[in-house]
């Protein structure tokens, strides 16, 4: 008599986390939004010349340790096409480039902001929303909703909600609210993740987090890479959702994500990334392609910070170029 055996594993199990190729460093030359492209070539230039110099910086400096060979760094621009449209790639993209080109500023990868929310059928922020993990003040006792709930995250302790006053009944004292961890005062953050039910609206400072975690390579898909670059093509479309979520423009580029990055930006960027890094905070990333990040740059001679947004720099530029 015959007899068979039927083998059952994980679906996990059996799952391989591909690993993506890393740069050292990742540097990102600014956003376009609306407001940039109205005022003008001119405009994007100055802004352009702005950031040359600390970009050649950044070229030079990787905080986290020399690597034992030649430094890889990639440059990468971001265009909100995600809360508001305008023109489009094909009247855009020109202007912008040109810009860059003529102040000896070169981009490696650009991306599509609305690319962050959705990425070749894959939503990002559902990613994750998913593997978000509070940190829970001292002292919480379970009344205040999850995360997944409300579309809100923290750093520390809230106030108590207001009471409504009843009858010969006395108001409770107002409580401050604060920060876990703080040092001498709070700075306590609360961030709005996304607003709306059947299909959230995603808040800029979470949109920013995913862009992130895209440029450190820690996103994953059941093991896939969430996003793979793809080549410049000679036209570019008319419409924002004809282009790739990111466009690789040169063709002697070194990979789009990277041990590390730095964010050269506005100062009126800087409460949308304080956000961001409240958020990085609470984020458990996949721990086979975390794992894959740090053995390959302790290969390399790059001691990486074991958090997260110990990895995140930035430089802030104050003031306007048009002014």
């Amino acid at each position: 008599m015959n007899t068979s055996r039927t083998a059952f594993s994980e679906v996990a199990a059996e799952r391989r986390t591909v690993e993506i190729p890393l740069s050292h460093i990742s540097i990102e030359l600014g956003h376009l939004y609306m407001e940039d492209f109205r005022r003008g070539p001119e405009y994007m230039r100055a802004q352009f010349e702005r950031v040359r110099p600390w970009a050649d910086v950044a070229k030079q400096v990787l905080p986290w340790g020399t690597p034992t060979t030649k430094p890889r760094v990639s440059m990468c621009f971001l265009v909100d096409d995600y809360f508001t449209r305008f023109g489009s790639p094909a009247k855009v993209l020109p202007e912008l480039l040109g810009a860059a080109k003529d102040v000896g500023v070169t981009i490696d990868y650009l991306a599509r902001e609305s690319g962050c929310a959705d990425a070749d059928g894959v939503r990002l922020p559902e990613l994750v929303r998913g593997r978000l993990v509070a940190d829970p003040p001292p002292g919480t006792n379970g009344t205040r909703p999850p995360v997944a709930e409300t579309g809100w995250l923290c750093n520390g302790q809230r106030s108590p909600a207001s009471e409504h006053a009843e009858a010969l009944r006395q108001l409770s004292q107002w409580q401050a609210p604060v920060e876990n961890g703080a040092r001498n005062h709070s700075i306590f953050i609360d961030v709005e993740l996304w607003d709306g039910d059947r299909r959230p609206r995603w808040s800029c400072a979470f949109l920013a987090s995913v862009w992130q975690l895209l440029r450190l390579g820690l996103l994953r898909h059941e093991g896939r890479s969430v996003v793979a670059p793809k080549e410049r093509t000679d036209d570019y479309p008319d419409d924002w959702d004809l282009l790739p979520p990111i466009v690789r423009l040169n063709a002697t580029a070194d990979p789009f994500s990277a041990y590390q990055t730095i964010s050269i930006l506005g100062s009126s960027f800087l409460p949308i990334e304080a956000a961001v890094r409240t958020i990085l905070a609470q984020v458990t990333v996949d721990s086979a392609a975390e794992c894959q990040v740090i053995e390959r740059s302790t290969r390399e001679g790059m001691a990486l910070p074991r958090e997260l947004v110990e990895r995140v720099s930035y430089v802030f530029l104050t003031g306007n170029p048009a002014e």
